[in-house]
């Protein structure tokens, strides 16, 4: 149970529950094969039964840390800052890009969309679930639409989504790291006859890095 005014500070954005740091190399979607410093927040509701990181959902394990820390920590690294969960945006992210573009970072983020959007963002990587839709906000201001696609029915979901992002938008599909080996064809033969999409790879898997 964390005291009043680490919740307040917690609440107004100036600490976040950090699961993780790290630096290492983007291995998914627009940017990947480009160095970045990955900040993984803690808490998520959404609820993904294929997620990785299952061990962010409950916030409650990861420590509040201020943004400074935060920042100071990502600075030392890394031109690019990837923000991800857990989902990031259950949190106010107004103060940790405002400090992070202070530090003339290139602030990225990678969110399920579930929540209105917070923060000053140069890359929005929005990557939708069935069971908790994307807010508006985010639709709007996806720069990247990255749909993971575990079984057949998930390429109509595709479609659904790519209609209500913005024109702008990338869009990619890649397979769920477990079905892999059966979605990857499917995907490669829909990006041909789709070629609106794009075909993105867990390269950092196959690289064996974080």
């Amino acid at each position: 149970m964390l005291s009043k005014e680490i919740q307040l500070e917690v609440n107004k954005g100036a600490m976040l529950p950090l699961m993780e740091e790290f630096y290492t190399i983007q291995g998914e979607g627009f940017h990947t094969g480009t160095a970045a410093y990955f900040i993984r927040i803690g808490g998520c509701d959404v609820g993904c039964h294929w997620c990785d990181v299952k061990e962010s959902w409950n916030a409650e394990l990861h420590p509040p840390t201020s943004v400074e820390q935060i920042v100071s920590n990502a600075s030392q690294y890394s031109e690019t800052v990837v923000v991800t969960g857990g989902e990031p945006l259950m949190w106010d992210m107004t103060l940790l890009t405002q400090k992070l573009k202070q530090n003339n970072r290139k602030v990225h983020i990678e969110t399920s969309g579930a929540y209105p959007l917070t923060g000053i963002w140069d890359w929005i990587c929005l990557s939708p679930k069935k069971n908790k839709l994307p807010t508006e906000t985010v639709y709007d201001n996806a720069h990247e639409l990255k749909v993971i696609i575990y079984n057949k029915h998930d390429f109509i979901f595709a479609e659904e989504q790519a209609e209500k992002v913005n024109p702008n938008a990338i869009l990619f599909l890649q397979p769920e790291w477990s079905k892999k080996e059966e979605m990857t064809p499917l995907i490669v033969d829909y990006v041909m006859n789709n070629p609106k999409w794009r075909v993105s790879l867990q390269t950092h898997k196959y690289l064996n890095i974080p």
